[in-house]
């Protein structure tokens, strides 16, 4: 599980490995995600993108940028927060993920708000 806090943003997330779905005789390692986006701040933000850094367990990297999450860019008043579940597929049992949504203000400020790295782990697999 990780936890980052940005300006009154608080990002949450934990990962779930997916047996039903992966096949690891062909290097296929799925994972679940579930985020949790949080304004514990004073200001509505707007999470307009995303930036998602994903290193498999033999260290290769693959950068995903996009608009919002799940289809959505959701606006967060003071006290309200935003969950969504995702996934990745890796060709490794082993891996992590870290990266940045980026907010927007109404009054113009925008910052990136991190998502500290957490691991990707099947159950009982070594590095």
């Amino acid at each position: 599980m990780s936890n980052a806090i940005t300006n009154g943003i608080r990002v949450t997330v934990k990962a779930v490995y997916v047996p039903a779905q992966s096949l690891p005789a062909e290097k296929r390692y799925v994972f679940a995600y579930t985020v949790r986006i949080a304004n514990e701040g004073t200001e509505t933000a707007q999470l307009r993108s995303r930036h998602w850094v994903i290193t498999d367990g033999a260290g290769k990297v693959e950068e995903v940028r996009g608009p919002g999450v799940v289809g959505q860019q959701p606006v967060l008043r003071p006290g309200e927060h935003f969950e969504y579940t995702s996934g990745c597929v890796l060709e490794t049992p082993r891996g992590s993920m870290r990266g940045t949504y980026q907010m927007h203000m109404p009054n113009g400020t925008v910052f990136d708000a991190e998502i500290a790295e957490f691991a990707l782990a099947m159950p009982h697999s070594l590095n």
